[in-house]
């Protein structure tokens, strides 16, 4: 299950966040930097008001990376009663001593540890960070003047960071100047938590007071439950529950068209020896038509986002090289059909530097239709996607 964190200031955004839904109610002063601590006796007051109705944590400040410093905070902090104690860790070289020397208080309490996609974060850290008995580590922004967390940690490149912090047994976290349309692009990485203050507060404005509505609306958009046993990947029938995919569809709603075009990435490509070792530009034309759960579409529970589909083209790439142009439009296509909402995709693959304007594969695919269970004596039925392939098709491979 996906958490909602939310970023509080003091006991009153402290009820508001309950009452709106979230998980985790994390106490800071917005107004001190990324992670400003708030003042412990307010840590205090909220952790007692909270009283356990949700989890609680709390940040240690924008602290200079020197272990004593950093070791005192923190038990300061976790002498308030929260659940959490987050730790900032900035680039240094005395980050594993910093994070060593927390081990003792790591053993009686569950600590965070923050690292910063701005700031050049060193991932290696997470197997000193499981070393020392942290419980889980999160990745954030540090200058919020400098855009959201996939502005510096594109998509391509979190499910490494999840999948080896899961390994290590880590508890996984994403924050960053985190909007509505994130949410549904990182959901399927399936982390632990998402956290947020901006996008809860009057105008977007972190530093202003958080708004009752911005809370429910963000909570609206994460699901609350998720089966266990689906560790990759959006449990999409749990989703359906929250409006991001239809459960009785409505055939009058018809299906809308989102379609991505001139998507154009270095990829590594081909089967020839002369492929092999560099990239080549690549031309992506995905177009898929998506059923419609709404005739007033309002917010990121009833569309398909665009996003989803580049996000998909990138992180396939970014697995390495791949022989046949056949063979990513293929995968291209799984990606996009994982959603049910997704009745039929296409998919145009052009490699832009084998020939006069490019060559390529164009595929077709379908979602497989659900076909009554066969008589014993009936002959087998052919249960494929029913698959079309045209267009230009050269060189592909």
């Amino acid at each position: 299950m996906t958490k909602m964190l939310a970023s509080v200031a003091d006991l009153a955004e402290a009820e508001i966040a309950v009452s709106g839904g979230a998980d985790i109610i994390d106490l800071k002063d917005p107004k001190a930097g990324a992670l400003g601590a708030a003042a412990t006796e307010i840590i205090r007051q909220a952790v007692q008001a909270v009283a356990g109705r949700r989890a609680t944590s709390a940040v240690c400040g924008d602290l200079p990376m020197e272990p004593e410093t950093i070791r005192a905070k923190a038990e300061e902090v976790a002498a308030t009663g929260v659940d959490y104690v987050k730790i900032g860790f900035f680039p240094s070289a005395n980050a594993a001593a910093c994070a060593e020397a927390l081990a003792p208080l790591a053993a009686r309490t569950k600590l965070i540890a923050v690292l910063f996609a701005d700031r050049e974060p060193d991932f290696y850290l997470l197997d000193v960070f499981a070393k020392q008995g942290f419980h889980g580590v999160m990745v954030d922004t540090a200058d919020k003047a400098r855009g959201r967390l996939l502005d510096h940690l594109p998509p391509e490149r979190i499910p490494a960071f999840v999948n080896r912090a899961r390994a290590l047994g880590l508890q996984v976290g994403l924050s960053g100047s985190l909007e509505a349309p994130d949410i549904p692009r990182l959901l399927p990485f399936s982390p632990d938590f998402l956290g947020f203050r901006g996008a809860l507060c009057d105008q977007s404005q972190r530093t202003a007071t958080i708004d009752a509505e911005a809370v429910k609306h963000i909570r609206s958009l994460i699901p609350e439950e998720r089966q266990t046993g689906r560790s990759a990947s959006v449990d999409y029938r749990l989703l359906a529950a929250r409006g991001y995919s239809p459960g009785a569809v409505d055939p009058t709603l018809g299906t809308d068209s989102i379609f991505v075009r001139d998507f154009v990435l270095p990829v590594q490509i081909g089967a020839y020896s002369f492929e092999h070792g560099h990239t080549q530009k690549v031309r992506f034309d995905v177009t898929a038509d998506v059923l419609r759960v709404t005739k007033n579409p309002e917010d990121m529970r009833h569309v398909f986002s665009y996003d989803i589909i580049m996000d998909g083209i990138r992180a396939i790439i970014a697995r390495g090289h791949v022989e046949l142009s056949e063979t990513l439009a293929e995968q291209v296509a799984a990606h996009v059909l994982e959603d049910p909402r997704v009745v039929r995709v296409k998919v145009r693959v052009e490699k832009l530097e084998l020939g006069a304007g490019g060559v390529g594969v164009e595929i077709e695919r379908r979602r497989a239709s659900e076909k009554p269970a066969l008589k014993p004596t009936a002959q087998p039925e052919k249960t494929q996607d029913a698959v079309h392939g045209h267009g230009k098709k050269g060189l592909t491979r």
